[in-house]
């Protein structure tokens, strides 16, 4: 659930700061000092820490039957070698969800059983990383191979058990799926397995931590997440630990893309082993680690159906999704919980029908990934209309001009339950159309066809929307304070956890359209749990439309103590003062000269107010891409040339911020249609581990991206905004898996599944022609 902050705002007044490209205050220091990372605080504040090293599985599905560390114990530089048995007191570990089978919990480290290649079965503490890394290897576990169930379409069938206690494979199901008279009133019908492949979120920054007990037996733990506040939340339940005995500190974050919210068992075993060997614990986890040990995102199979009449009209859509879950259910079993959600997309199709089953496999566990549930649906139900376009013989375009939803400007639910706040789909498909020159492409698409090219072309559209700063339990909320000293400085503190997304500069740039403060004398500040103890964290593009619509209202409230105050000394009404942005401070109206500076007031007493924002509900962003690709029909690479992209999150308060967003979102998604998966062989090893096989986007496989904009904002709170974080890879992923087929429909390909690689094209291209 990665997010942005590049949002809207609903009314600007004349030579206001918000709405322009203003720089972002955080790239100097990144650019000069560079950032300070978890892997960075052993050097600077934790003299005389153990390093961590964490042995892991080998095998996917295995009883340990024993654990020798007697050799690793004697070898140089190591302090202790630690099992389960070895970690202390600590509580029975809880399912990540309530709703999840009680047995269904992953252990600090395994001692019984173990369930995917990666999972940690003990720990080496040394003193220096790379005494570490050898020491592992000396750590003899003994293992009892048994049965392996990878793809979920096998672990639904409940022959192989994960965790036998639990009598199934099965986290959690939904079945509403109607009798086959369903569909009865339509005049085609298409059905099509898809599979949304397993991806791996990949952050610059691996996943690391350092923890320090003190002498009054309180723990400090550092290291990268998205929101401190529900780390920490998490690692109570871990630890057994009290509110007041954890701090949980957030240094600068190298990317995350929702794989770093909460907290893994290797951050709490890091704190366990400082408190077993009484020093200061760092653990930076390789590359490879990262790789095969961090949640990873997507991984459902999907199948669609789709029903209609031969003129483009949609009466039915039935989505079944099977999730699958990674050994240990996490967030990721939630995720077809999203896609049945949004599952109808922008289009107003009479029937709806979803059900889900997620399910446990020999894998790695899967959790949040940039859009969350959200692409999935998107990518379903995109892959669904072109399917029926070809179905039927109609140019996909007209297909879903027919049937998108029409303009809304209030409150419009849809069949599969959500809310949408604002919406004009219509004219997103209509202006992304004409940025493409979409007439001008078919054109040179059929003379390629026509010529027998061998690069053909390839056009794909897709219409999207999602849903944005959802509250996980009850109405969004998040808070802020804001605090003006007596030198003329301010001090905003947030809940929310920026790595990348600039909320240092639209916070001040927010505050000081207010009241006039400069940007550079606001200080932004937030992951610390002493500091800002409660917060929502950043993800689920949430950030903006409730991080700084509670920024704003602090302002607001501020302004309103500090007219109070003046007011009561000179015994005016309130209502006479106003702001002197020129002066940062108050005067009263039509007096000219008579201000009171908000420092002036601050050097009198404290000045600052906390306040909390809550919203009604999500938003729901959308827009429409379109994709261009060559594909080589005689060794089927493909080739992204354009990609068009309208996003719509309101009125933007900083383009530069909202372009940066887009951009990130733009490339992911492309990467998941044209490169990305993670691969596993039949015996549940990992055959993806490393960026040589793992292959990351890059500048040489991408466009520049033309972005167009409109812009819709939300009565949902004062800014108007909408999230723009997760954007890209909504949109992106299915308009380029569109564009790659159909650049070789001519020959009867109908569906390739994702990533759309020259083998799998080439392979495509080759059954059809066969099929001929």
């Amino acid at each position: 659930m990665a997010e942005g902050v590049g949002g809207a705002v609903g009314h600007l007044r004349q030579g206001s700061i918000l709405g322009t490209r203003v720089l972002r205050v955080e790239d100097p220091a990144f650019l000069t000092r560079g950032g300070v990372y978890t892997a960075d605080i052993v050097d600077d504040r934790l003299a005389g820490a153990v390093r961590v090293t964490f042995v892991r599985s080998p095998v996917a599905h295995a009883r340990i039957l024993s654990v020798d560390t007697a050799a690793a114990s004697a070898a140089a530089g190591v302090v202790a070698v630690l099992t389960a048995d070895d970690l202390g007191a600590v509580p029975e570990q809880r399912p990540a969800m309530p709703m999840y089978p009680a047995a269904m919990v992953q252990p600090l480290l395994a001692s019984d059983v173990v369930r995917f290649v990666g999972e940690p079965v003990a720990v080496v503490l040394t003193d220096d990383s790379y005494s570490g890394e050898d020491a592992a290897e000396l750590v003899a576990v003994d293992y009892e191979a048994l049965p392996v169930v990878l793809d979920p379409r096998a672990a639904v069938a409940d022959e192989v058990l994960l965790f036998p206690e639990a009598g199934t494979n099965v986290v959690l199901r939904k079945d509403d799926v109607a009798p086959d008279a369903f569909f009865a009133d339509c005049e085609v019908v298409v059905t099509r397995e898809i599979v949304n492949q397993r991806v791996a979120p990949a952050p610059l920054e691996v996943r690391s931590a350092a923890a320090a007990w003190g002498s009054d037996r309180r723990l400090t733990l550092w290291m990268g997440n998205q929101g401190a506040q529900g780390t920490k939340r998490v690692l109570q339940g871990m630890l057994g630990m009290d509110d007041s005995r954890l701090r949980i500190i957030t240094p600068d974050v190298g990317g995350a893309f929702g794989a770093k919210f909460g907290a893994d068992v290797e951050h709490a075993v890091v704190a366990l082993a400082a408190r077993h060997v009484g020093r200061p614990a760092t653990w930076v986890e390789t590359r490879s680690e990262n790789m095969v040990a961090m949640t990873h995102g997507r991984a459902q199979v999907q199948t669609v159906s789709i029903g209609g009449d031969r003129d483009g009209t949609l009466r039915a859509y039935r989505l079944e999704i099977l999730q699958d879950s990674g050994a240990y259910p996490k967030f990721g079993a939630l995720l077809p919980s999203l896609t049945a959600m949004m599952a109808p997309g922008v289009y107003d199709i009479p029937k709806l029908e979803t059900s889900f089953r997620s399910v446990v496999t020999n894998t790695t566990p899967v959790g949040a990934y940039r859009g969350a549930g959200r692409p999935e649906a998107t990518a379903a139900i995109e892959r669904a209309v072109d399917l029926f376009a070809a179905e039927i013989g109609m140019d996909p375009v007209d297909v879903r001009r027919r049937n998108l939803v029409a303009p809304f400007t209030e409150p419009f639910t849809s069949r599969g339950g959500a809310v949408y706040d604002s919406g004009n789909y219509p004219e997103a498909l209509r202006a992304a159309l004409e940025a493409a020159d979409y007439p001008g492409l078919r054109a040179e698409q059929a003379a390629r066809r026509s010529r027998g090219d061998v690069l053909q072309l390839g056009i794909g559209v897709s219409v999207y929307v999602e849903i944005t700063g959802a509250g996980m339990e009850g109405a969004p909320q998040e808070n802020a304070t804001v605090e003006i000293h007596p030198d003329g400085c301010a001090t905003i503190l947030t809940g929310t956890s920026p790595h990348g997304q600039g909320h240092s500069t639209v916070w001040a740039m927010l505050a000081s359209e207010e009241l006039g403060i400069p940007m550079e004398k606001i200080t932004v500040r937030w992951g610390d749990t002493d500091l800002v103890q409660e917060g929502g964290g950043t993800g689920g593009s949430r950030s903006l439309q409730q991080g700084g619509a509670a920024v704003r209202q602090a302002v607001l409230e501020l302004i309103d103590l500090a007219k109070a105050r003046v007011a009561d000394e000179l015994e005016i009404d309130p209502g006479d003062l106003v702001v002197d942005r020129h002066h940062a401070g108050l005067r009263v109206a039509g007096v000219p000269g008579a201000a009171f500076g908000f420092a002036e007031l601050a050097g009198r007493e404290p000045l600052l107010v906390r306040s909390v924002f809550t919203a009604p509900g999500p938003t729901y962003p959308f827009g429409a891409h379109v994709a261009v690709v060559e594909v080589d029909t005689e060794s089927g690479k493909a080739q992204l040339q354009r990609l068009i992209a309208l996003d719509d999150a309101g009125v933007v308060i900083n383009p530069l911020l909202c372009e940066g967003q887009r951009h990130g979102g733009l490339a992911q998604g492309a990467a998941q249609a044209l490169l990305e998966e993670f691969l596993y062989d039949e015996d549940g090893n990992p055959t993806t581990t490393t960026f040589a096989d793992y292959p990351i986007v890059s500048a040489t496989e991408l466009p520049s991206f033309e972005l167009v904009t409109t812009e819709t904002p939300t009565t949902y709170n004062p800014l108007g905004a909408k999230g723009i974080g997760e954007a890209g890879t909504i949109g992106a992923t299915p308009a380029v898996q569109n564009a790659v087929i159909d650049a070789v429909a001519y020959l009867g390909v109908r569906h390739i599944d994702m990533p759309t690689s020259p083998f799998r094209v080439w392979t495509a291209i080759r059954a059809a022609r066969d099929a001929d």
